[in-house]
């Protein structure tokens, strides 16, 4: 190593000792940012040594790593001099990894074993990542829980056929943690999702958005129309509940009731909708149902079978007709 790059690589050790003992003293360093001050201390006297010297010893990690989007673009393409250093662009200067192969605080590694702190992981690929639909990452569901980048991807192996996922496809990748909804799209009504006509990412951003479900839009109602247009109105009847949310009815990702509702018919309805209210007659009585009127020969109420409330006011999501104020036209 020239005498330039030991000058340099000394100021920035301790530039760095600097910083670190500077916001101990004011108590403002956490833990974690502690830790990532320390190792990139650590980090700061190593400089680059090359591709091949990498691919001496892991060769097996090249051959997967060729395959990829990464590999073609940094070898073939690169855009600026960091891309053209291939494994140390990501993986930081290698020389003192090379000396001492056992010591894991001397390059960034990307898996859970081998110690980086997660904002040192994300810190690299945010590096190039940028903008665009990662904009919202900092203070994000996902990064609030310490989820790195390479929990979702993996830039070292061509798994699926787009975006370097850990699993094949978009929704293997998020079901690996959201069991729950990968339950509920077993359910008898449910999203198209386990069919293949729809993603997770249809509805959501998984690299943040301005809503806590991690939504595509500003709101519930707003992500449903992207498909459901037919419901978005204005209507000159709306029906208060599902101008504030499609979520009061409809369980978004599936249920055993139909359409995806919350509850089955009539009971979602009477929630709301109780004999106090002013409905017209006879509310629900338990010999008008289909099974007391084969029993008992009486007479079965057309407010509870087949589409039960939705019998009569059918267009319950609003209506455009003079007279659709009972939204039943």
């Amino acid at each position: 190593m020239d005498t330039k790059h030991s000058t340099q690589a000394g100021w920035r050790h301790i530039a760095l000792m600097a910083i670190g003992a500077v916001l101990a003293c004011m108590g403002l360093c956490t833990p974690a940012a502690a830790q990532t001050t320390a190792l990139a201390s650590a980090r700061s006297a190593a400089v680059t040594i090359g591709e091949k010297a990498c691919i001496g010893c892991h060769g097996q990690e090249n051959t997967h790593f060729t395959e990829t989007l990464h590999a073609k673009a940094f070898r073939a393409n690169p855009r600026n001099e960091r891309e053209r250093l291939v494994c140390e662009s990501c993986h930081g200067p290698g020389s003192l990894h090379a000396k001492n192969t056992k010591d894991k605080s001397l390059t960034i590694g990307f898996t859970k074993n081998w110690g980086t702190p997660v904002e040192q992981q994300n810190e690299s690929c945010l590096g190039c990542h940028q903008g665009g639909n990662r904009l919202h990452w900092p203070g994000s569901t996902h990064a609030g829980n310490q989820l790195g980048c390479a929990d979702c991807h993996n830039p070292m192996q061509k798994v699926s056929t787009n975006s370097l996922l850990a699993r094949s496809t978009i929704n293997e990748t998020c079901a690996r943690c959201h069991q729950q909804q990968r339950a509920e799209f077993n359910k008898r009504s449910h999203m198209p999702l386990p069919e293949g006509k729809m993603s997770c990412v249809d509805c959501h951003n998984p690299h943040g958005s301005v809503t806590k479900p991690l939504l595509k839009a500003d709101s519930t109602n707003t992500v449903c129309y992207a498909c459901h247009a037919e419901k978005r109105g204005p209507m000159l009847w709306e029906h208060a509940p599902v101008r504030e949310s499609c979520t009061n009815c409809h369980s978004p990702h599936g249920s055993n009731h139909d359409k995806l509702l919350v509850a089955s018919r009539p009971q979602l309805c009477q929630q709301c909708h109780s004999p106090s209210v002013g409905h017209p007659g006879q509310f629900y009585r338990g010999d008008q149902t289909a099974a007391a009127g084969q029993v008992l020969g009486g007479v079965t109420s057309q407010r509870v079978v087949g589409r039960s409330c939705q019998n009569c006011h059918s267009q319950i999501h609003g209506s455009n007709h003079p007279a659709g104020a009972r939204f039943q036209r």
